[in-house]
């Protein structure tokens, strides 16, 4: 039995177990004790025999309610009431002198108006209540389509009437994936001229990189280009809490897909139905899952190339796919989309700027520049934020200053300007945002310093120093990494200079950043004389993605990590006693720029060198 007859099945279940409840519940409401009819001379012998002890009277009938009686054994049990009807003629009066002679109790009913409505009540309204139960849960389970929609593709299709208009003039800043992308657009325009040669395209293309940079956006401009239909599904759609309607939904998208050939299928998230089933070893397993994925591999097992399906897939951890996804045959082709250089950026840039107007004096590549790092999501961001400040402040156009801000809001957060800080703590927060700019103009290999400011923003830094790269860089060397460190150091050797040894915590990040670059340094680079060119420790960590709470696995002695701790404190203090150095030497220019950044708030790099360019009069 497969696993949509299964699921028909337990529907049909679901069903008669739910009006099962209601004929029960229905049937407790309405059953009446056990009456049985009788005479009214009868009911009269009863009342005289002192068998009863309340009696109603009503328009037509005479109701007793028998006295509790001992039931002989081996014989039925007497019924509760006994009833007769009323004769017409009869003296009320004589029985009711009968009942007050033998205490019997004894009221009177009225015909009531409301016998329909309380059986509505009792009848209609729990059935009610249960039928809406039961569609209320069904929609939710199926999608608005009913419990036996479990089973169908919940993907968005893209097709002749609704086709997808993003092509590859709306996608920069990832030309080499562009370009292995092209033949799959040539094969889904022209198979022919595939299949003649006897060659066979991927069947499966995956498209790995971090969040942000162009994924889906690029396999919707594949779909776009080649003017084929897109089926677009995230892989989390898949998986419900009923195991086998994983597998149903991709048995249905891929007979979907099939029938409007040629075409993209295209899972967003791949990871959420593909990962290891040997990952949790034997005590952690998810049938669900698990059925979803074997059913994706035998589709992609069961069709050929030449019906002009294509599948395309995004991650951000591919490390944690199955192998069976990533053999020839499946995903056999991994793109990757890497980060942007200065050249991509500005591509990017000049795209989304399309879309707004742009001042004349607005220079996109200084943008580029001054955005190291960031991926196409983010500069996004930037060119929108940019529009709506220069809106918000009634400008015709948006300027250069309005893509600052907005750089400084994506990377630093909001300007808290409300956030009053006392003189004692300005002036600390200023003599430790100069003395990173300080080093960061002493020492050979720092990136430039673009800009210094002490307004507090809502990432939690009380100021920072902006510092942007001339260039992209790929690698690192030694003294490069510890001037690096040596710039970090330079807000807490400041303040150590400044105030006579008394330090505060908002050197914390900073020296989290340095420890981190230093052990990083011993352990990873092999760059200390005392272990060699050796590698210690296996990291745990994603390609792509941060993992800041996992832990690194040990692979070494505790001889070892006692040498590791040496050698990073020693790599850590040689660096800091040069820091102080450089400062002890530059304590004029350290009072000069702290004092001025304590007036003005936000120094330029112009305004910096030319506080730097006399010497002070004093440097006490």
């Amino acid at each position: 039995m497969d696993n949509a007859r299964r699921n028909q099945w337990l529907v049909a279940g679901i069903n008669m177990l739910l009006v099962a409840a209601a004929i029960y519940f229905l049937s407790t409401l309405l059953r009446t004790p056990e009456t049985k009819e009788i005479s009214y001379s009868e009911f009269l012998a009863e009342v005289r025999a002192d068998h009863l002890q309340e009696v109603q009277i009503t328009d037509k009938n005479l109701v007793g309610l028998r006295k509790e009686a001992k039931t002989e054994p081996g014989k039925a049990a007497k019924p509760s009431y006994v009833t007769a009807a009323r004769l017409p003629g009869i003296d009320e009066a004589g029985l009711i002198k009968e009942l007050e002679a033998h205490g019997v109790k004894f009221t009177g009913k009225t015909p009531s108006s409301f016998g329909l409505l309380s059986i509505l009540v009792m009848w209609v309204l729990p059935l009610v209540v249960l039928v809406f139960i039961y569609r209320m849960a069904t929609q939710r389970l199926g999608r608005g389509g009913g419990a036996l929609t479990f089973g169908k593709s919940h993907a968005k299709i893209y097709d002749q009437s609704t086709r997808m208009s993003v092509t590859f003039a709306d996608v920069a800043g990832v030309d080499e994936a562009k370009a292995e992308l092209v033949e799959v657009v040539d094969f889904l325009k022209h198979p022919k001229k595939y299949q003649t040669l006897g060659g066979r395209i991927p069947k499966g293309v995956l498209l790995v990189g971090p969040p942000g940079t162009g994924k889906t956006l690029l396999a919707r401009a594949v779909a776009g280009e080649a003017e084929v239909s897109f089926f677009s599904i995230s892989g989390s759609e898949f998986v419900e809490m009923f195991v086998g309607v994983g597998a149903a939904r991709v048995r249905d998208l891929f007979e979907q897909a099939k029938g409007r050939a040629p075409c993209i299928i295209f899972i967003d998230e791949l990871d959420a139905i593909g990962k290891s089933r040997a990952a949790g070893g034997t005590l952690i397993s998810n049938d669900e899952r698990e059925q979803t994925l074997n059913q994706l591999l035998a589709e992609m097992d069961g069709f050929d190339t030449s019906q002009g399906v294509i599948i395309m897939a995004a991650t951000n951890t591919p490390e944690v796919l199955d192998t069976a996804l990533l053999r020839g045959g499946r995903f056999d082709r991994q793109v990757i989309l890497d980060r942007p250089d200065v050249e991509g950026r500005l591509a990017i840039l000049r795209v989304h700027a399309r879309k707004i107007k742009l001042g004349e004096t607005v220079d996109l590549r200084a943008i580029a520049q001054r955005t190291p790092g960031m991926v196409g999501s983010d500069l996004a961001t930037i060119v929108n934020e940019a529009a709506l400040l220069a809106a918000r402040h009634g400008k015709d156009e948006v300027g250069l200053q309005d893509l600052e801000e907005a750089i400084d809001r994506v990377m630093l957060g909001l300007e808290k300007k409300k956030q009053v800080m006392s003189p004692e703590e300005k002036q600390r927060v200023a003599y430790h945002e100069t003395g990173h700019a300080l080093v960061a103009l002493s020492v050979e290999h720092a990136d430039p310093v673009h800009r210094v400011s002490i307004i507090p923003r809502t990432i939690g830094a009380l100021g920072y120093t902006l510092q942007l790269p001339l260039h992209e860089k790929y690698l690192m060397t030694q003294p490069e990494l510890e001037d690096q460190i040596a710039v970090m150091l330079g807000g807490r050797a400041a303040e150590e200079l400044m105030y006579q040894g008394v330090l505060s915590s908002g050197a914390a990040n900073d020296l989290e950043r340095a420890s981190e670059l230093v052990r990083r340094i011993v352990t990873r680079f092999g760059m200390s004389s005392e272990l060699g060119p050796l590698t210690w420790g296996v990291p745990a960590q994603s390609r792509f993605l941060p993992t800041p709470f996992a832990a690194e696995q040990r692979n070494y002695s505790e001889h070892t990590a006692q040498v590791i701790d040496e050698e990073e404190r020693r790599i850590m203090g040689d660096i800091y006693a040069r820091v102080k150095a450089i400062l002890t030497e530059r304590r004029g220019h350290l009072q000069k720029v702290a004092t001025a950044l304590i007036q003005k708030e936000t120094l330029t790099r112009e305004e910096l060198d030319q506080l730097l360019a006399t010497q002070p009069a004093t440097a006490a």
